[in-house]
């Protein structure tokens, strides 16, 4: 067997087993070998790195983790895709891969079982469809695991690490950055997939944070908040604030805001995380949290 980036050796693989490439998956594998040593790099996997891989298709990148890492359990959703699986990286004994959605299944146990409470890197070449999705679960649920490495669509990686009065600032960028430290591993083209995507990539790292940066006397709140400063971006933060989530009237929405030093016309996009959980904790305030 050839290598897993060659496009006539997943050709190859195809044929034998019947596969073919579902857009409902979002199935796009990657031929280009440059950037899986990126991802490694990147993600500072080492000897005693263990991993939890979401959506190893036919085990590109899974066979590079396998080689550089402690231990690796894969998860993958299509059934079609396991006896490929078992034939390109079913030899490392290393390796676990489960047939399951990730997005179904019992996270916690599943890693407290796997990795016997030990906190996991997440590397994962994510489906366009399910990016968000996946990566809100894992922060939001507060999944033990101690990086996520993934590899998203560009345009939702320039949002998370959008900075404020940016034109991909948003809701996305300011949750994601409490929850985590983002940065850039690398840029990856379309032409580094089989079939090629219609859009580039970039592989982000997101560190998670032992703490979160800002000290909140709500949670909820600080999330509401956010949530309905950017639910009507055109809309000012008093605007905004009494016709959305936090059932503020607009006198409450701007004493919380004079009460946060932030002036009652600003928009959203205007507010770092510092000056968001400052408004959160004067509605917190306001309602005795």
């Amino acid at each position: 067997m050839g290598k897993l980036t060659s496009p006539r050796t997943i050709k190859d693989l195809m044929a034998r087993y019947g596969f073919h490439f579902s857009k409902r998956l979002g199935q796009n594998f990657i031929i280009d070998e440059s950037v899986l040593e990126r991802i490694i790099k990147g993600a500072e996997i080492g000897s005693e790195d263990e991993i939890l891989e979401i959506g190893p298709g036919i085990g590109v990148m899974t066979e590079a983790l396998c080689e550089h890492a402690k231990r690796v359990v894969a998860i993958e959703i299509d059934t079609s895709l396991m006896p490929i699986l078992n034939e390109t990286v079913g030899h490392f004994d290393n390796l676990s891969i489960i047939n399951q959605d990730v997005l179904k299944v019992d996270l916690p146990a599943l890693i407290e079982d796997a990795f016997e409470g030990r906190r996991p890197k997440l590397v994962a070449n994510l489906p366009y469809y399910v990016t968000t999705p996946i990566i809100m679960t894992f922060l939001e649920q507060r999944i033990p695991i101690s990086d996520l490495v993934v590899m998203i669509q560009k345009e939702v990686a320039d949002r998370i690490l959008a900075s404020p009065s940016s034109p991909d600032y948003g809701a996305l960028s300011v949750v994601v950055q409490y929850f985590t430290e983002p940065s850039i591993v690398t840029r990856v083209s379309k032409g580094s997939f089989m079939p090629a995507p219609k859009v580039d990539s970039t592989v982000i790292r997101l560190k998670v944070r032992e703490t979160p940066p800002v000290a909140l006397l709500d949670e909820i709140i600080f999330f509401n908040t956010i949530r309905d400063a950017f639910g009507k971006r055109r809309k000012t933060l008093q605007n905004a604030l009494s016709s959305g989530r936090l059932g503020l009237t607009k006198i409450e929405a701007g004493e919380a805001l004079v009460e946060a030093g932030i002036p009652v016309n600003t928009r959203g996009e205007a507010l770092d995380i510092h000056a968001f959980a400052n408004l959160a904790n004067a509605v917190a305030r306001q309602k005795g949290k």
